[in-house]
């Protein structure tokens, strides 16, 4: 699910970045902080048994208290549950305004779609 980078895109006003990070987030030159939290949300999304307390540690070395390591999971766990859900329930994206994000609907529909109203 790539329809996230529209909105990144207008937030940072760096295309070079948003595409560096879809190309291969592993290497895209990024600022310590971001390096570390994005490296910390790769392996909760590739091998989240895998993380370990040293995991935790260049989070904290950036700066990161427990609560903001416990949102930085939380975010990372939230987005992983809804593009899997949406993946396997089939649900394609829209193109046009909502898929790129500037509030004018949703950017999803298809089975669990929220405009489809169940009864």
């Amino acid at each position: 699910m790539h329809h996230h980078g529209a909105a990144l895109r207008r937030l940072t006003k760096d295309a070079a970045l948003v595409d560096g990070l879809a190309a291969s987030p592993d290497d895209a030159p990024l600022p310590g902080r971001t390096r570390a939290l994005v490296t910390y949300a790769l392996k909760l999304t590739r091998a989240p048994a895998r993380v370990t307390a040293a995991d935790l540690a260049p989070l904290r070395a950036a700066g990161l208290s427990d609560r903001g390591i416990h949102d930085a999971a939380a975010v990372a766990a939230y987005y992983n549950f809804v593009n899997r859900l949406a993946e396997g329930l089939g649900v394609a994206l829209e193109s046009g305004p909502a898929a790129a994000g500037d509030g004018g609907g949703h950017a999803a529909s298809g089975p669990s779609s929220p405009r489809r109203r169940h009864r």
